[in-house]
């Protein structure tokens, strides 16, 4: 409960955090999605190179320190500390989807292309490739539902603050696409990366650095799942394959009747 927070100041702060917060992550993936559609070719940054790699480089860098650091004990602090006193708690979830989205929206706006386009698909290849395309964020899309919408949104914080209530955080998330891979948000956001109908030096460079990063980057994850969730997440790890949904072999007592049976 906010009860440091004045009644009247409650609702003006939560839904100016939750209108900020939601216009923030359209605008930023958005972004996202046009500027990829077009192999980074049509960003504003304008700056040449070598420069332009340079600025670009730390336009990655800024993404993927900060999108880590932030879900962190330390980060979690410094989300508490960007909004009102009785409130920063509360609304942490939003104030990280917020920066988020306006990290997103930096890398992808202010990018500087390097001008040089390798291929650009045109006629049934083009229609082909944005259908993928599209369907690359629909799974993303679901992906994220089924993880919980609410704080995937960002909109967890200030509707709890809105309610005067502590934030109900979903459960460890194990249906849906869950079922297939522990990882589905970040596969998801991989194929976006690699189903565009554009290629360039500049979507390359995107495209490899953030799928290690996806690939990489839900292991620390895993960790704080693993202290938050224990032995609960240790049998749901057994189950699900970390990232790419290979079959896993049957155990013994499931491919032998017998053995099951006498269970």
């Amino acid at each position: 409960m906010t009860r440091s927070l004045q009644p009247r100041l409650r609702p003006v702060i939560a839904l100016s955090y939750g209108a900020f917060c939601h216009a923030c992550f359209a605008v930023g993936v958005g972004t996202m999605v046009v500027m990829m559609f077009f192999g980074m070719s049509r960003a504003l940054g304008t700056l040449k190179p070598p420069w332009g790699w340079v600025a670009n480089a730390a336009l990655l860098a800024q993404f993927i320190a900060m999108h880590s650091l932030l879900l962190t004990g330390r980060g979690s602090r410094v989300l508490a500390g960007l909004a009102p006193r009785g409130a920063g708690t509360t609304l942490s979830t939003t104030t990280y989807v917020t920066i988020a989205s306006l990290q997103i929206l930096g890398l992808f706006a202010l990018w500087s292309p390097s001008g040089v386009i390798w291929w650009q698909a045109d006629g049934l290849i083009l229609a082909l490739l944005t259908a993928l395309y599209a369907t690359s964020w629909l799974v993303l899309g679901k992906a994220m539902a089924d993880a919980g919408l609410s704080l995937q949104t960002g909109s967890l914080g200030w509707w709890a603050l809105l309610r005067n209530r502590m934030p109900v955080y979903p459960k460890l998330p194990e249906g849906g696409l869950f079922r297939l891979s522990r990882q589905p948000i970040y596969v998801a956001f991989t194929l976006t990366l690699w189903t565009v109908p554009t290629w360039t030096p500049d979507q390359l460079v995107v495209a490899v650095t953030l799928t290690l990063y996806c690939v990489i980057g839900p292991l620390f994850k895993e960790g704080r799942f693993r202290r938050i969730y224990g032995t609960a997440f240790d049998a749901y790890a057994g189950r699900v394959p970390y990232w790419l949904p290979w079959p896993r072999p049957a155990s013994s007592s499931a491919r032998d009747p017998e053995t099951r049976n006498a269970q």
